[in-house]
């Protein structure tokens, strides 16, 4: 891992320094919104600036990048592509009311984010992030709690599930349709089967990685798979 750069460091500590945690509490906690991010502030910078750094390993310089619901824990990463890379950022969140509090933190940065379906993003990109995207519980609760192995079988819902899981291919489709190839895909390993069983059926090759990461937030382990080498 290359570590990160002091000015990279710093930027990303002033960023995080400037969150209005307080607006941000309820977006992620229905309640406990100010204990929680007492708790997970630090570590999520602090494994947000790892991952960045395993990730410059990855990305080539003057490159373009997709982030899919990117939010508070892509902090590190978007400050360290633009930063240390010169890369250009696409950074995509449904959560209207978040969006303005981040590119409020960033003032200044080279990114902003956008409170729009990363679908409508233009162009391809040779780095597309998805992580806890096609799991997230909240957009697909049946989905999410099989993929965590949480589901339970007594009031488990099999209608819905087929619902999620047609939305759910569908937004994993339209994301790495943009995917350049050869090319890069974080996610985490629950979504792994999305990414591979996608470029299985359109005959692409792809490699997942070996090796984990720990995340702050979800604490979905992330890792990388290589599509079209």
């Amino acid at each position: 891992m290359t570590p990160l750069r002091p000015a990279t460091l710093q930027a990303i500590a002033r960023i995080f320094d400037a969150v209005d945690y307080g607006a941000l509490g309820p977006i992620y906690c229905h309640e406990g919104g100010d204990a929680f991010w007492e708790e997970r502030r630090g570590p999520c910078q602090e494994l947000g600036s790892n991952l960045a750094g395993v990730l410059r390993d990855r990305l080539a310089p003057n490159g373009r990048s997709l982030y899919v619901g990117a939010g508070i824990a892509e902090l590190p990463l978007l400050v360290m592509e633009t930063m240390e890379l010169n890369r250009t950022v696409a950074a995509y969140n449904l959560r209207a009311d978040e969006v303005p509090l981040l590119n409020n933190a960033c003032a200044g940065m080279p990114f902003e984010f956008q409170a729009r379906d990363a679908r409508e993003a233009v162009g391809t990109f040779d780095h597309l992030w998805i992580v806890s995207v096609l799991n997230d519980p909240e957009c697909f609760p049946e989905l999410g709690s099989l993929s965590s192995a949480r589901a339970n079988p007594v009031t488990f819902d099999p209608d819905a599930f087929a619902v999620e899981r047609r939305a759910a291919f569908a937004l994993a489709a339209g994301c790495l349709q943009k995917a350049a190839r050869p090319g890069l895909v974080t996610t985490s390993v629950e979504e792994i089967p999305w990414i591979t069983d996608w470029c299985q059926r359109q005959g692409i090759p792809c490699v997942v990685e070996d090796e984990d990461y720990p995340t702050a937030i979800v604490e979905d382990p992330v890792c990388f798979i290589r599509i079209g080498a």
